[in-house]
């Protein structure tokens, strides 16, 4: 009768030999896709646009500068973390407050980590570039994730993003950072 041994390092091989063309069989198969995560009920209630990824990132806007910088599009309400090379590092559509800054380059003058906003929301990741009208302007995310539409009556110039997007422009966005504004 044979080892228990060799029972043991045999049952191992054939364990191993049926696990591995089981994994070929299923590489060969359909792989499954995560779908592009879709905002609360009270996230998407009157906020317009939804922040969506889309399949090929969108390109630099021409004329947004060169170098290390943020770039934020007011007619696309979408911002890139551009790097040293001019590549793009992150792209993401935003929420826009009421107020907008004028196109231009502006440098990160200031960070907060949370406050509460104008409209009464909790925000985090707060990067300050620019006031209009004596309203500062500012990149965040909403604490709970939400994408509030403006309060009404109020002029608000907080640019809101998803929590994801705003932890990486914190990390990306310090003092000093170049953000250029383009139509």
């Amino acid at each position: 009768m044979p080892a228990p041994k060799v029972w043991v390092t045999g049952l191992t091989v054939g364990a191993i030999a049926a696990v591995t063309v089981l994994a070929m069989q299923a590489d060969k198969g359909p792989h499954p896709t995560a779908a592009a995560a879709r905002p609360s009920a009270s996230a998407a209630a009157g906020a317009t646009p939804a922040p969506t990824k889309s399949a090929a990132p969108a390109a630099v806007p021409d004329g947004s500068g060169t170098g290390r910088r943020v770039v934020y599009s007011l007619a696309e309400k979408r911002v890139w973390l551009v790097d040293a090379s001019d590549a793009s590092r992150r792209t993401f559509t935003v929420w826009p407050g009421t107020v907008n800054p004028d196109p231009g380059t502006y440098t990160v003058s200031s960070r907060n980590e949370a406050t509460t906003g104008s409209d009464g929301v909790q925000i985090e990741n707060i990067i300050y570039f620019a006031a209009k009208s004596g309203i500062s302007i500012a990149f965040s995310n909403a604490v709970d994730g939400s994408s509030p539409p403006p309060a009404a009556g109020k002029q608000t110039g907080g640019v809101r993003m998803r929590a994801a997007d705003g932890a990486a422009l914190w990390t990306f966005g310090e003092t000093g950072t170049t953000v250029v504004v383009v139509k």
